[in-house]
């Protein structure tokens, strides 16, 4: 099992840690304290809440945006078949999906609740601004 420190869980949700001692005090994800008080949530928990809430409204869009390349988020499936492995990783709203080898599925130890961050190389990029009135 997987288990992020608070202020980890906060940070992938976008949220500041008081949010996430109050998501594990209500009993929306699922959270424990080591023998010296430091508190955690399971990783894997966190994936699920994550991919449950992925579909909440984002904020208002910025003026000017350009999407970076990395996406640091949470593993929230890995399903291996054959050769082949589709690995799912929820960062913030965004939901990154990429097909890579069992090999390197395994290299990576990859399974769901981890921490990940997904690199995009793409030879076109989409830039958007709001239509100005």
């Amino acid at each position: 099992m997987t288990q992020l420190r608070i202020g980890q869980a906060a940070d992938l949700l976008g949220v500041s840690a008081d949010t996430v001692r109050r998501l594990v005090d209500r009993g929306e994800v699922l959270g424990e304290r080591s023998d010296g008080g430091q508190r955690y949530v399971d990783g894997a928990d966190l994936a699920r809440y994550l991919v449950d809430h992925a579909g909440a409204p984002e904020p208002a869009p910025a003026v000017a945006r350009s999407a970076r390349n990395r996406f640091t988020g949470l593993v929230t499936k890995v399903a291996v078949e054959g050769l082949v492995a589709q690995v799912e990783l929820q960062a913030g709203p965004h939901r990154v999906v990429s097909l890579l080898t069992a090999e390197a599925v395994a290299d990576l130890g990859l399974e769901p609740g981890m921490v990940a961050t997904a690199s995009v190389k793409a030879t076109s990029v989409v830039v958007e601004v709001p239509t100005q009135p």
